[in-house]
């Protein structure tokens, strides 16, 4: 019978720049050590930020990153204009909380014999919200057998 272990690692990622970006293999890297230990379980994934959050989406096409970019400037207001009282950390600052909290900052994905089992076409995105980007912090528990 086998036993249920467990693993957590917290990941620093570089600043990226405004937009949305593909980081599974930024991630996989970070975590590939304790994920080929996993035969079957789950990887849960927490950003640790409210102005930026984590998707599943297209892992091929850089074309779908810059359309949802595109989407997420034209359904939330930005700039002088905007109905926003959140003013204090910048222009840009409530528009990134809204989306953040569209998308959500965490994802669960299964692991399948020590590999994260993602769809064909599927990666983990990384959505920057703010145009000052900063570093992230995602912590990445994994629980199975």
């Amino acid at each position: 019978m086998a036993t249920p272990k467990w693993a957590q690692k917290t990941i620093t990622l570089t600043p990226h720049k405004r937009g949305c970006h593909l980081i599974t293999s930024k991630i996989v890297k970070e975590i590939e050590q304790d994920l080929s230990g996993f035969k079957c379980g789950l990887a849960h994934f927490l950003l640790q930020h409210t102005s930026a959050s984590l998707t599943l989406n297209e892992n091929y096409d850089t074309d779908v990153r810059d359309d949802t970019e595109t989407f997420l400037n034209k359904i939330v207001p930005e700039g002088r204009s905007a109905p926003w009282k959140h003013t204090l950390e910048g222009p840009d600052d409530m528009p990134a909380h809204i989306k953040s909290s569209m998308f959500g900052c965490s994802l669960t994905v299964p692991i399948t014999d020590g590999r994260l089992n993602l769809g064909t076409w599927q990666g983990i995105w990384l959505c920057e919200h703010r145009d000052y980007p900063t570093p992230r912090k995602i912590v990445v528990t994994m629980n199975g057998i």
